[in-house]
């Protein structure tokens, strides 16, 4: 009998994710993100609690919404990323609607809180949220 292979360490950095939720890293986040028009991102780390008990609940959404980037970022492994962020508190949830952050918030959500900001954030107009988001030097630039 042939020994079992050993499991790859891609394997343990990836057990949190699900088909429908992309592992994110420094080197595909902007490939990933940018430029779709709506992603959600689970920052997290194996160590915590919180964490481990909300990814169920996220690879749930991800499946009951095939049309939303599902995404996970290990806040362990990606510390650039999570300073990036400013991310102090995990998990901390960040939902962009074309490369915009719409939605950041620390703690993990039930099924229905994480449905209901999923469908605030689906229903935004992202016309207005474009001009609220622009510095008040583009917002006095007169039209051309």
């Amino acid at each position: 009998m042939e020994p079992e292979p050993e499991t790859p360490l891609h394997f343990e950095r990836s057990r949190m994710a699900t088909p429908a939720v992309l592992e994110l890293t420094k080197e595909n986040f902007v490939s990933a993100i940018d430029g779709h028009p709506f992603a959600v991102v689970d920052f997290w780390a194996p160590w915590c609690g919180p964490c481990r008990a909300f990814a169920p609940t996220f690879a749930a959404a991800a499946e009951r919404h095939p049309d939303v980037r599902f995404a996970k970022v290990n806040t362990e492994e990606q510390q650039e990323l999570a300073a990036h962020f400013h991310i102090r508190s995990i998990p901390t949830l960040m939902i962009f609607r074309e490369n915009i952050i719409v939605f950041a918030q620390a703690g993990a959500l039930s099924a229905s809180a994480l449905d209901q900001v999923l469908g605030a954030a689906k229903g935004l107009d992202m016309d207005t949220v474009r001009r609220e988001a622009a510095t008040p030097e583009d917002a006095a630039k007169p039209a051309t």
